[in-house]
């Protein structure tokens, strides 16, 4: 049995932030997990979870283990408020794109930043020709 803890940020606190950025509540994930309210405060203050019991958070978070395990908040945080001005890129469009940070591999990350900046390129292009 694999235990999670890693001092810079306890898994209990990756598991709230992963759930606040859902937009899911303590009792959804307690549903989830047929625990109360309670106990999944608890959970998220926990320095510890084994493997299996995170598995079945990850599940409920509609994360996987290793996406769970491996999500960091500032990462989410640098990507999201790294857009030059103007941009249409806001907070609602990072949310929408979270389960991709958090689910997919580095490529897949990759894959999405590209196609992200392809769009803005475009929209500066088409700008660079309006004023022509």
């Amino acid at each position: 049995m694999d235990i999670t803890k890693n001092k810079s940020f306890l898994i209990g606190r990756k598991i709230e932030r992963i759930r606040k950025l859902r937009g899911l509540t303590q009792e959804d994930i307690g549903a989830g997990l047929n625990i109360s309210k309670q106990a999944v405060s608890k959970l998220e203050q926990s320095e510890l979870i084994d493997d299996e019991k995170l598995l079945q958070i990850a599940q409920v978070l509609g994360v996987t283990l290793d996406g769970l395990k491996s999500f960091n908040e500032e990462t989410i945080l640098y990507n999201s408020t790294n857009f030059y001005e103007g941009s249409t890129v806001n907070t609602s469009s990072i949310n929408a794109n979270v389960d991709k940070l958090i689910n997919n591999p580095l490529e897949k990350i990759i894959e999405l930043y590209e196609s992200l900046l392809k769009s803005e390129r475009e929209k500066i292009e088409i700008l660079l020709n309006k004023k022509s």
